[in-house]
């Protein structure tokens, strides 16, 4: 069985709570993550507007995404930039790296960005964090509940309860992973 490539999208990393959630999946090896300098320069930039004093530890974050998740990032897909039609032109880089990155699922919070017409010659569906993470949880239970529940323990400034560890996911729209996670409380 082929391993699922996910792509992720600027607006799943911008958040930390959600991008360390995704980081921390990514190292189980359940799937193949990706994204290109593009989106980093998208994300970083977007967090540098709200949080400039930012600066230093973004870019050793971004350095220990590429280092920490083998083979993420995508590169050489700028040629297919101009070929790709979208809603927002703004978005046509994101498709393109999720092309060449050989992405089966690009993960983004803007689906009306990515029409599934615009998406299915190419072999690439759009979904939410909530509705991709899900889906590992489903096919991965135990890999997955052991990944999350590393997140929770690494977390230690300020530590979170198992239900404030929750609320954050649910701040981050991820009612369906809650659901289910809440069944595994006593592992998280």
């Amino acid at each position: 069985m082929a391993i699922l490539t996910a792509l992720f999208d600027a607006c799943v990393l911008h958040p930390a709570p959600l991008r360390d959630l995704l980081m921390r999946l990514s190292m189980t090896e359940l799937f193949r993550a990706r994204w290109s300098d593009a989106i980093h320069e998208e994300w970083i930039r977007s967090v540098l507007r709200q949080r400039p004093e930012l600066a230093v530890q973004l870019q050793r974050t971004r350095q220990l995404m590429d280092a920490h998740v083998m083979d993420s990032l995508v590169t050489g897909y700028e040629r297919l930039i101009d070929t790709i039609e979208l809603p927002d032109a703004d978005d046509r880089h994101v498709l393109a790296a999720a092309i060449a990155g050989g992405a089966d699922v690009l993960v983004t919070m803007n689906l009306r960005d990515f029409p599934a017409d615009r998406l299915a010659p190419f072999g690439v569906e759009a979904q939410h964090p909530d509705v991709f993470i899900r889906n590992l949880l489903r096919q991965h239970e135990a890999a997955m509940i052991g990944a999350v529940a590393l997140h929770r323990a690494a977390l230690r400034n300020p530590p979170k309860s198992v239900e404030e560890y929750l609320e954050t996911l649910l701040i981050q729209d991820l009612p369906e992973t809650v659901a289910l996670l809440r069944q595994h409380q006593e592992k998280i």
